[in-house]
């Protein structure tokens, strides 16, 4: 559309425009401008309120540049419609303004009061400053003191001194460049993000003054030992688990704790937690890490605990996993944990114990390492805890949960010494299933006995997941098959329709999000990338903890799927506010006494009331360019209008100077030719007198004689225009109390051809005037275009087509402008709609005469 303007303006000069027609031009690229802004306006609310389904991912950014777009091109619609009447609609600029603002408003996320210190011990730390220190710390300090619980002592790095560093190494704006090329249809695109936001960070140094605080609470520990660092960033353990999804760096010297807390800073952006952020519709702006620096546990076992069960959180038990050394192993699935079930109730009775095979353990090493370690053979399948830790265990569990208010998912340690510490609790995140059902008859069990995850059934090919790189490319609706249970995977889960893994547990962190995800999962059979073959279609049963072949009758009902979508997520509540402030329209009735710029209440108010005003606006520019200007000539054609032709360049040959009129035959502008072969098309032309019915001729004579013009563009009669060039052409078209505006180009080039058509009035009762509006609707979307219907207004959209249809459609709207005169009158009931339509579609374009019209014969 830009290039076209420029076109029409580099022809304009090119002629020497005269002064007394510069007006003209100015005032119709003003009506120019209007009419790009508005078209793309109907495209960005279109696609605002497609997203308010919440079925499609999309983030802030995609917000953002709505938002943004949106204030802009409202504003534009507005500047031009000042800038064709001359600057007569300054209330409506001010209507436009207001909105720009709360727009703006909203597209910006709001920060929270600032945290005044840089660090905090955990001894000072509260739930209540879960804004200063992220969930997982809060949790911690909130712990710390409470009797019966150990915490190692440790402290924060609050977000104070994450907003710090962002602001003194200058990442404010590498996160946001960087976030523009963040794609939610690309999983790769997510990877080339995190690497140079990533980069950034561990490049920058940390502030002096970040640093001395670090290293002064590092000093205020007890003892030497090494330390462990945990991400706690903001809408951790809240809402959102963000399990898994942030580093965890163990073990690490008191001389390296600052160089590693960027790295942990840095972890706000792994590709995992940019791509779960993105489908849990969390907003970059509101993003700061906070890092607990705790004292390193050397554990000798280590695991999770649930309060309650994961899969039947009804059930009256308490489960924990157990392995032998750090419990990273556990939540991480890279061996399978021992299980213990506890009921809650007194004595927390040991009901069952299934040990696992631990083959491996992870264990501190020297210089900071960390070393994957053999188990003795004759512990590998041994249980990790005695009954009497296992009750210490729940116990601290259920402690957890009374003091909280909700079910607990903890993570604890036993040390060598057998002391309890408890490294983490947040709300557990539980999916009720029910107890597992038993085979469908005829069902092939492929597999059984597996862990159930999270309950419920999913169907679908397998997809073997051997590591990240197997993530990007996952389809839609596959079985994600893998041999560890990982969080990285997180990507997968939302597009997976069940997850089977051989080795993991309920407490891990990929089944929380599995849970989270609301995906049917399957923890725990061995053996499954053999026995499930890529491509192989199985049926998941997470309550079971069973595979069955093919897609089994019952067990996977419609609507049993997760519901992923984005409603009730943050970014979705500020895309609803934005759409507020945008899509719905409340100015239907230009006669109404509210139908001004004081009752615009949203953009789509702003461009109703500016669409409707610039037709009159245009009438008026084609009246004064006749009166004044003589740049505009008759066209001398048997048509049924008063037709004037502006030539803006190359729209019209051998035109003699001082010719006042022109033939159909001088006209070489393409797309104006089109639409003069469809309004002379022979059978409108040469149609014989139409019955008429009278209940019709009544209402539209009603309407002339009694009812004044609802605007100064619907009048009876009138000049209509043609500003043409040889690939362009906008028409202003009045046939009785019909009014038109037809905006095309035809070219050679795809991507800039398109036809806008607006049609609004007639002569009958509003009743009539309707149908009339569903009739021409019905038309148009039957041509292929693109169409918005609103009380007697119809605007349709036909975009990047080839010029052959193009030309095509305008021979089609050409027909339609002239086959509409005759509707005013006929359409005296709803079904005469459709058969209005249908008699235009197979070109029978007598409708007084078509079979079953009012007034045909036999009718």
């Amino acid at each position: 559309m830009l290039r076209m303007l420029e076109r029409l303006r580099k022809r304009r000069d090119a002629l020497k425009c005269p002064v007394r027609a510069a007006a003209f031009c100015e005032r119709y690229e003003g009506f120019k401008e209007l009419l790009e802004s508005n078209s793309e306006l109907l495209t960005l609310l279109a696609e605002v309120d497609a997203m308010l389904a919440g079925d499609d991912v999309f983030g802030m950014a995609w917000v953002r540049s709505r938002a943004s777009r949106i204030a802009f091109h409202g504003g534009r619609v507005v500047h031009g419609l000042n800038r064709l009447s001359g600057g007569r609609y300054r209330a409506l600029a001010e209507a436009m303004d207001g909105l720009k603002e709360r727009i703006r408003e909203v597209a910006e996320a709001r920060r929270v009061e600032a945290c005044p210190h840089l660090v905090l011990p955990y001894a000072a730390i509260t739930r209540q400053m879960v804004d200063w220190v992220g969930g997982k710390n809060a949790a911690l300090g909130e712990l710390t003191g409470l009797p019966g619980v150990r915490v190692p002592p440790g402290f924060a790095v609050t977000t104070a001194g994450y907003e710090m560093f962002l602001a003194e190494a200058g990442l404010e704006a590498v996160v946001r460049r960087a976030a523009m090329d963040l794609d939610p249809a690309d999983p790769a695109s997510a990877r080339r993000v995190s690497e140079d936001i990533q980069h950034a960070f561990l490049r920058a140094p940390l502030p002096a003054a970040l640093e001395r605080a670090i290293l002064d609470a590092c000093a205020a520990l007890p003892g030497d030992g090494p330390l462990a660092l945990r991400s706690s960033a903001i809408g951790e353990d809240g809402e959102l688990s963000y399990a898994g999804q942030y580093l965890t760096v163990l073990n690490v010297p008191r001389d390296r704790v600052a160089e590693n807390c960027k790295r942990v800073l840095a972890s706000l952006f792994t590709p995992r937690a940019i791509a779960y952020r993105l489908h849990q519709g969390v907003s970059a702006s509101d993003l700061a890490m906070s890092v607990g620096v705790l004292a390193m546990v050397d554990a000798h076992s280590a695991g999770v605990a649930y309060s309650r069960h994961p899969a039947d959180p009804a059930r009256d038990a308490v489960l924990v996993n157990a392995v032998w050394g750090l419990g990273a192993f556990a939540v991480d699935g890279v061996v399978q944990p021992d299980e213990y079930l506890l009921g809650r109730g007194a004595g927390l009775p040991l009901l069952a114990v299934h040990p696992g095979a631990k083959a491996v353990r992870l264990a501190p090493g020297p210089a900071g390492r960390l070393e994957e370690a053999p188990v003795a053979p004759e512990l590998a399948g041994a249980p990790c805890l005695d009954e009497a830790q296992a009750r210490l265990v729940a116990a601290a569990a259920m402690a957890l949960e009374r003091h909280f208010g909700t079910p607990q998912d903890v993570e604890w340690a036993f040390d060598r010494a057998g002391e309890f510490y408890v490294l983490q609790a947040r709300p557990l995140r539980a999916v009720p299933g029910g107890p597992p059902a038993p085979p469908p008859p005829g069902a092939e069990v492929l597999l059984a006995g597996g862990a159930p995850a999270c309950p419920g059934q999913g169907t679908g090919p397998v997809r073997h997941v051997l590591g990240v790189d197997d993530v990007a490319d996952f389809p839609q609706g596959a079985v994600l098959v893998t041999r560890h249970s990982s969080p990285k995977y997180v990507a997968a889960l939302a597009r997976a329709s069940a997850v089977v893994a051989e080795v993991g547990s309920v407490t891990g962190h990929m089944a929380a999000l599995a849970r989270e995800f609301r995906v049917p999962a399957v923890f725990g059979l061995p053996g499954a990338l053999a026995a499930l073959p890529a491509g192989l279609v199985v049926t998941v049963d997470g309550s079971g903890g069973r595979v069955y072949r093919g897609a089994v009758a019952g067990a996977a009902q419609a609507g049993d799927g997760p519901d992923r979508g984005m409603r009730g997520t943050p970014v979705h509540a500020v895309l609803a506010r934005l759409a507020a402030l945008a899509v719905p329209l409340h100015l239907t009735d230009p006669g109404a006494p509210e139908f001004a710029p004081a009752g615009c209440r949203t953009v789509h108010d702003v461009m109703r009331y500016a669409h409707e005003r610039c037709y009159e606006e245009m009438f008026r520019l084609g009246d004064l360019t006749v009166e004044q200007t003589g740049a505009a000539r008759r066209l001398d054609a048997a048509l049924p209008l008063d037709l004037y032709v502006i030539d803006l360049g190359g729209g019209l040959r051998d035109v003699g100077p001082g010719q006042g009129s022109v033939r159909p035959e001088q006209v070489a502008s393409v797309p104006f030719a089109a639409l003069l072969a469809g309004m002379g098309h022979p059978g409108l032309t040469g149609q014989t007198p139409r019955p008429v019915n009278l209940g019709g001729f009544f209402s539209v004579l009603s309407r002339q004689m009694l009812e004044p013009p609802a605007s100064p563009g619907e009048r009876f009669g009138g000049r209509s225009y043609a500003l043409v060039s040889d690939s362009y052409l906008n028409f202003s078209s009045r046939v009785g109390y019909h009014y038109s505006v037809l905006d095309a180009w035809c070219g050679p080039r795809v991507d800039e051809n398109y036809v806008s058509f607006g049609f609004k009035g007639g002569a009958a009762d509003d009743v009539r005037r309707q149908r009339r509006t569903r009739a021409i609707a019905l038309i148009l979307e039957r041509l292929g275009f693109r169409v918005e219907c609103v009380a007697d207004r119809v605007q349709a959209r036909f975009r990047k087509y080839g010029q052959a249809e193009v030309r095509d459609r305008l021979d089609q709207l050409g027909r339609l402008l002239v086959y509409t005169r005759q509707m005013d009158m006929l359409m005296v009931d709803e079904a005469m709609v459709e058969r209005a339509a249908q008699c235009f579609l197979t070109q029978c374009y007598d409708l007084g005469r078509a079979p079953d019209a009012p007034g045909a014969p036999g009718a």
